[in-house]
């Protein structure tokens, strides 16, 4: 009881702290899928509905990106938006935008290999039937995005729950700076530092709660294309 106290007073209470980071962590998570779906989905239709020369290549580097270490890709990001670095006239360090640059970074890979699995089992018999009615080119693009369009649903639902998640990469280019660059997770990791763990864990429980949400709200979309 006392914990759920804890979570009405601090999503409804004077303080409005907790707001500012779900709205930050919702920001960020958002165009962060967004962006890595826009990516990650036409290049995984295209790697996994052709046969090409590089394509082992190509699918070994994927493979091999899904394995990077989140705080490998803040490292990168933040070499590139340093000062020093080749991106730091723009002065994106410690942002959201950054944030976001890398996240996209490590969940593109991921939406790209789920993509290319998923649309590679039935490849070639889509292909022989899209050559036998004359469909070619982009149209061919454009019809496995709309055939898959459901189960891409569910990769886009995974990669928004990889990046609500993530902490390592968010922490080192974001600075979980207060009202600016703070969010769940760093919020949480910050708080359990401290010792604060009663507050750690309604913070945990409220990003449960907005994930639940944003996944029964997926699944409704998600249904209602099925039926149509």
């Amino acid at each position: 009881m006392e914990l759920i106290n804890s979570i009405f007073e601090l999503l409804f209470g004077t303080d409005p702290e907790l707001r500012q980071i779900i709205a930050v962590t919702l920001r960020m998570s958002l165009f962060s899928t967004l962006f890595s779906s826009l990516i990650g989905i036409p290049a995984g239709v295209l790697l996994g509905a052709n046969d090409f020369r590089g394509k082992p290549f190509l699918t070994r580097l994927v493979n091999t990106l899904l394995g990077l270490p989140p705080v490998v890709a803040g490292l990168l990001v933040l070499l590139l938006l340093s000062r020093s670095g080749p991106l730091g006239s723009f002065r994106l360090l410690y942002t959201v935008e950054a944030m976001v640059i890398a996240q996209v970074l490590l969940i593109t890979p991921f939406i790209s290999a789920m993509t290319a699995n998923l649309v590679g089992v039935n490849a070639k018999v889509i292909n022989e039937t899209l050559v036998g009615v004359g469909i070619h080119g982009p149209k061919r693009l454009k019809y496995f995005l709309l055939d898959f369009r459901v189960p891409f649903i569910s990769i886009i639902l995974a990669g928004f729950g990889r990046s609500i998640a993530e902490v390592g990469a968010v922490q080192m280019v974001g600075g979980n700076v207060q009202f600016k660059t703070r969010v769940m997770t760093t919020a949480i990791m910050m708080q359990t530092n401290m010792g604060r763990f009663d507050f750690a864990i309604a913070l945990g429980v409220t990003l449960l709660l907005i994930s639940f949400l944003v996944n029964s709200i997926v699944n409704r979309i998600q249904k209602a294309v099925s039926d149509d």
